[in-house]
């Protein structure tokens, strides 16, 4: 992994190197997205019930699974969002931590609609977004006005 270390500190990664795996076994876990080649995935699959519960295991699908290391990083450093969708129509994301100013968060979830509003299939009939709830970990859901995002999402 010596040419993909190297890749990856070139394209701006704050922690670099297996000896990391070392350091996330004892619960460090400093990090926001874990990096890794596939041929590390069978060093990295013990640390699953460190990284799983917390969504920090890389994935291919993801695309924190890759040997492409340069472009990965700068998609993480460029503020490349993750979301999914549960089976009822629900997505989740993470648009900031605690410690993020407020005009960020509110920059964050602008680019994170705009996306949502974007990926929306031609094909999609009816209401796109019905309502949207914002909130910390286990916190509380708090209502957020849609009103910008909703005529886009239902031709009437």
């Amino acid at each position: 992994a010596g040419d993909k270390a190297r890749e990856a500190e070139q394209a701006g990664a704050d922690f670099v190197g297996t000896e990391y795996i070392a350091k996330i076994k004892e619960n460090w876990l400093d990090f926001d997205v874990l990096i890794a080649t596939p041929d590390q995935m069978g060093q990295l699959g013990q640390l699953g019930r460190i990284l799983g519960p917390r969504g920090l295991m890389p994935n291919p699908k993801a695309g924190t699974v890759t040997f492409d290391v340069t472009r990965a990083v700068r998609e993480v450093k460029a503020g490349k969002i993750e979301y999914r969708v549960d089976k009822a129509g629900n997505v989740h994301a993470a648009i900031g931590k605690v410690s993020f100013a407020p005009e960020a968060l509110e920059q964050n979830f602008k680019a994170f609609m705009d996306q949502i509003v974007r990926s929306k299939p031609s094909t999609s009939k009816g209401v796109y977004i019905r309502n949207v709830a914002i909130s910390s970990s286990m916190g509380p859901g708090v209502s957020v006005d849609i009103t910008p995002y909703r005529s886009v999402g239902s031709e009437r």
